[in-house]
């Protein structure tokens, strides 16, 4: 059986989780390969909703294996924090693997992220303060530390000591903060050690096997494309690569492996945090969507920018992942609305560009292009089968499948993890 992967194809909150748990008891293992305790997934489960940041969502799902991998950072402390929340729910988290590999985020990182992300002023990236991009800045910058390190405290303690080497003289001469004891930084890994070890695992040989012997391993991306560091709005984008291609760089899985790849998007548009976004809407219609879409972060709890659906963005992230298939997530939200709008092309000082311009300046300064299509009043989340919708909610996503460069195969009519409609299989 070939690996899936489920990638957010706008700017992120897309509905991923969902989507995961959708496939539920069909898979055996579920992979989170980028990213870090950042990005957010909600899940459902009848009267019961979980936010999860750092752990995959199939850890809410009986017999799965949950695999943290080598691609993302880990934030060890918010690990136990997110496992013992849910223990005390009644899951059982026991199979949760992690790769020996993957980066940690010390407290000399989250310090970091956030004092340099005050000194920007005007110019901030928008980050969430939890230290991620420093963390894999060091990773890239070979001063990081990884999982396996805090198994071996005479190298931990020589990698802490080479970090903190640089970092101390930036906080007390540049950002006038005191300086990070090694000692300190160095206790409190060593802390998590008899904890984290059964955890530990070479998730890359685990995962290979699994595929070898004929096991459905499903790849679950954080944050979205076009937060993506190559491949989204830089410098407003997130510090991993978030596209399918991330899948294999961040799990040691083969890419020739991978024949699926599963974009979520929204039946709107929303992002979090700075940067472009060209159908932004600041008047009531993105207040009706934020209400109605309850549109705010699960991680940070920030109210999200909203607005219309972005064709070529969807055209793009079809293209960027190789897209089979889309899940069409929140088209609930939309009921009540007379006419909706969707982005066809952009305007650029008078060009008209169908697709997502290369060009930053250009793309800052796009004006969407809209088409309007009429809404509906009817309620949908009982909906189950495509014919169940009205019509024009039909025509809706008729019409936003023909501009996306893929099929809608799955469409969300509501919060719950029933409140879907299946029109292709997502595995077979």
């Amino acid at each position: 059986m070939p690996a899936i992967v489920i990638i957010g194809a706008q700017w992120g909150d897309e509905g991923k989780g969902k989507a995961t748990d959708l496939l539920g008891s069909r898979i055996d293992y579920v992979v989170k390969f980028n990213g870090g305790n950042n990005a957010g997934h909600t899940v459902v489960i009848g009267s019961e909703k979980y936010a999860l940041h750092l752990l995959p969502s199939g850890i809410l799902t009986e017999g799965v294996t949950p695999i943290i991998s080598n691609g993302v950072v880990v934030d060890v402390e918010v690990l136990f924090e997110e496992l013992d929340a849910l223990i005390a729910r009644g899951v059982d988290v026991s199979k949760l693997l992690v790769s020996a590999n993957a980066h940690v985020i010390t407290n000399y990182h989250r310090t970091l992220d956030k004092v340099t992300e005050r000194f920007l002023g005007k110019r901030q990236i928008g980050t969430t303060g939890r230290g991620i991009g420093p963390a894999y800045a060091d990773k890239i910058n070979r001063v990081g530390i990884r999982i396996q390190d805090i198994f071996d405290e005479n190298i931990l303690r020589q990698k802490v000591e080479g970090a903190l080497d640089q970092k101390n003289h930036l906080l007390v001469k540049i950002y006038n903060r005191r300086a990070i004891e090694v000692d300190d930084i160095v206790a409190e890994l060593l802390s998590y050690a008899d904890r984290l070890r059964p955890m530990v695992a070479d998730t890359g040989l685990l995962l290979n096997q699994a595929l070898d012997k004929g096991d459905v391993v499903l790849f679950e991306g954080g944050q979205a494309t076009m937060l993506d560091v190559d491949h989204g709005t830089y410098p407003f984008v997130t510090s991993s690569n978030s596209t399918s291609g991330g899948a294999a760089t961040g799990s040691g899985v083969a890419p020739n492996r991978i024949e699926r790849v599963i974009g979520i998007v929204k039946a709107y548009t929303t992002r979090v945090g700075a940067g472009p976004f060209p159908t932004e809407l600041e008047d009531e219609s993105g207040e009706f969507l934020r209400e109605n879409g309850f549109e705010f972060g699960t991680t940070t709890g920030r109210p999200r920018r909203c607005g219309w659906y972005d064709a070529p963005i969807a055209r793009y992230s079809a293209r960027v992942n190789g897209v089979t298939d889309f899940v069409l997530t929140k088209l609930d939200v939309l009921t009540g609305l007379k006419t909706i709008p969707v982005c066809v092309a952009y305007d650029v000082d008078g060009t008209r560009h169908d697709e997502m311009p290369v060009s930053q300046s250009d793309f800052h300064h796009a004006v969407p292009i809209y088409e309007e299509f009429p809404g509906w009043e009817e309620d949908i989340t009982g909906a189950r089968n495509f014919d169940d919708l009205p019509k024009n909610a039909q025509d809706y996503v008729l019409a936003i499948e023909k501009m996306s460069g893929a099929r809608m195969s799955a469409i969300g009519v509501g919060p719950g993890r029933d409140e879907i409609i299946v029109r292709h299989d997502l595995i077979d």
